[in-house]
């Protein structure tokens, strides 16, 4: 009987790794093809101890995962099966596992428990030693991050290579208009020339004649090349399309390195849109669409096919960016091309607001930690890195890059390695935030950029505080809703005046942002990413109107995760009450206030996604129930 690949590979195992992983794969695939609306099966956690021990460290066990349908989320601490996605590939998959199962339980013959417990043994742990005491391993935690880390390392060390591809550089030399780049760096360079002996500037502070091609390269690109993507156009009548979950990819799609392929609905049509996330940058100079790991991926490729020295630098906080090596200036310059936006390092963490932890970049013939490059607060950042042990990080780059270095010709080594050298120097040194860093991310849907909190400086709300209309002073009556669902406040003792978004109307913000769930359709307000703690408070003045706070009804939702905790409290004066969430509480405790402040503080949670284990009025995307309503009346 003939398998697909992920099953034939994990029977290369040990039979009885075999017999114990396809267990575990078979039950996960039940269990969400008997249960398929219980959303608590869709998720598996990595550190799960069974998931450690039976699949990561177990050959084509995860493979079987990604082509049941299971997606990394975008921490990495979890696999999701979303929401919308086809069962055809988890049902054969599921189908190939219980028949190779049977073949082997039906065989007599058995691995002795000998030979088990050499292949349990020859594991390395995450200093390099193995078992040795007969028994089955146990795979400690960290290493199992530090295999997932490496693979991630691995991977992007190896794709880079496919840049070097002559053809590949020719395909993209067709795609741009090198004569007008050529044509436009030379009279722009011959400018500041003039400009040079006219002014006296220092020529080391200007650029190269290379440098200006990037900059060419980089506007055409970002101009008239790629196209962002937040929802693929309906093919037919080129309307709007929504996420529905992903979808199979075909052998094609698979052939240009898309593993993933949304799926998106048509509601004009009734017409389903597909968007393969190809990973092959020869396909993407087809195309010419995607979001910022496709525009990095094309970039670099085009800038290595005009011989510029280029880099694929990948963030694990969830972007993806170029660099590119300066003659002139004698060191590697960052390049956007999503951003269309040079040798501004510092705007992910300055402007967008990124909590950064690893930085990596990637070329073919190096592989760098460039954290510092893109930090003022590196200490920070240490802080936040927790995915592998940094002396082990150190060494593993070290190793990586030797290997890739050692058929190179001594005196390029060298040049590689004084680069390094500069490097570090360059890290070591203090930073100022230049003009242009602290503005907040362009490329994406508004509302996209708006629920990430990257916005930049002119998305910072002023405090709004609360205060009596005539029409509430005259009724002595105040009542406030919220709907997190459509994002917007409704002033019901105002006419039933509206104001959005959820930021304009609180009073304190720190930490907060609005998150949308596609896949599945839930929204909420939580903590920023990497944030161990976040608040938001509303305020309330009543003074000058002549009245005081008699009576409050207030009602407040907030959910929580494993550790994560959300506390509420109301204040008026100098007393406070704790609020209970999703239940509605009357109060007079608070009488007489003439100001009056509700805050919520958001704090605990496990691992790298606790931000996501406190959320406040999460609901339906389509709900019309209001999670917080406040009602005051007055005396």
């Amino acid at each position: 009987m003939v398998y697909c690949a992920c099953v034939e590979d994990l029977l290369s195992n040990s039979r009885e790794d075999f017999i114990s992983s396809s267990e575990i794969l078979i039950k996960l695939a039940n269990n969400i093809l008997n249960n398929p609306e219980n959303q608590k099966y869709r998720q598996i956690r990595i550190s799960n101890p069974m998931i450690e021990n039976r699949l990561l460290a177990v050959s084509g066990a995860m493979e079987c995962l990604f082509e049941m349908g299971f997606q990394e989320a975008q921490d990495g601490r979890y696999l999701q099966f979303p929401r919308g996605a086809l069962f055809d590939n988890m049902k054969r998959i599921r189908d190939d596992l219980n028949s190779s199962r049977n073949d082997l339980l039906s065989n007599q013959t058995t691995t002795s428990s000998n030979a088990a417990a050499a292949a349990a043994a020859s594991v390395p742990d995450a200093a390099g030693a193995t078992a040795s005491d007969g028994n089955s391993v146990t795979v400690n935690h960290s290493i199992v991050k530090e295999m997932i880390f490496y693979q991630k390392l691995n991977n992007s060390f190896e794709h880079v290579l496919i840049y070097e591809d002559k053809s590949l550089q020719a395909k993209a030399r067709r795609c741009m208009p090198t004569e007008q780049f050529t044509r436009d760096a030379t009279e722009k360079l011959k400018a500041l020339k003039q400009a040079t002996n006219k002014d006296e500037t220092n020529a080391d502070d200007l650029p190269g004649f290379k440098e200006l091609v990037l900059l060419e390269l980089l506007n055409w690109f970002k101009t008239s090349f790629f196209t962002w993507v937040n929802s693929p156009e309906c093919s037919r009548c080129n309307g709007q399309t929504e996420a529905r979950g992903m979808t199979d990819p075909t052998d094609e799609d698979r052939l240009w390195g898309a593993s993933r392929v949304e799926n998106y609905f048509c509601s004009n049509c009734r017409e389903y849109e597909r968007f393969a996330r190809y990973n092959h940058p020869g396909r993407l100079l087809e195309t010419r669409r995607g979001r910022c790991g496709e525009w990095a991926n094309c970039f670099t490729l085009c800038c290595r096919a005009l011989n510029l020295e280029a880099r694929y630098v990948l963030d694990w906080t969830d972007h993806v960016w170029t660099e590119v090596y300066s003659e002139s200036f004698g060191r590697w310059l960052h390049c956007d091309p999503c951003e269309n936006t040079c040798d501004k390092p510092l705007t992910y963490e300055v402007g967008w607001g990124k909590k950064l932890t690893y930085v990596i970049a990637f070329s073919n013939e190096d592989i760098q930690d460039v954290t510092p490059r893109y930090t003022v607060d590196q200490t920070a950042v240490l802080s936040r890195r927790d995915d592998c042990r940094e002396d082990w990080l150190i060494d593993t780059i070290f190793k990586l890059r030797s290997k890739r270095q050692k058929d190179l010709p001594e005196q390029r080594k060298k040049e590689l390695e004084m680069r390094s050298l500069r490097e570090l120097i360059e890290f070591l040194s203090p930073k100022e935030v230049k003009e242009g860093e602290k503005s907040g991310r362009q490329s994406g849907s508004l509302e996209w950029r708006l629920s990430r909190d990257e916005m930049g400086s002119s998305s910072k709300f002023e405090k709004f505080t609360f205060s009596l209309t005539d029409n509430e002073k005259s009724a002595k009556s105040f009542h406030i809703t919220y709907n997190c669902a459509k994002d917007v406040y409704t002033r019901l003792s105002d006419n039933g005046n509206t104001i959005m978004p959820w930021k304009s109307c609180a009073f304190e913000v720190e930490n907060v942002i609005r998150k949308v769930e596609n896949d599945w359709k839930m929204v909420y307000l939580a903590r920023k990413e990497g944030s161990n703690t976040a608040t938001i408070s509303w305020k309330f003045d009543f003074s000058g109107s002549g009245l005081r706070a008699d009576q409050i009804k207030i009602k407040v939702s907030s959910t929580t995760y494993e550790s994560g905790k959300v506390t509420w409290v109301l204040c008026g004066g100098d007393s406070c009450i704790a609020v209970k969430p999703d239940e509605e509480v009357v109060t007079s405790n608070l009488k007489g206030s003439e100001t009056l402040t509700l805050t919520a503080r958001l704090s605990g949670g496990n691992g790298n996604n606790a931000f996501q284990h406190t959320q406040l009025f999460r609901q339906q995307e389509n709900s019309d129930d209001c999670p917080l309503d406040l009602q005051i009346t007055f005396i």
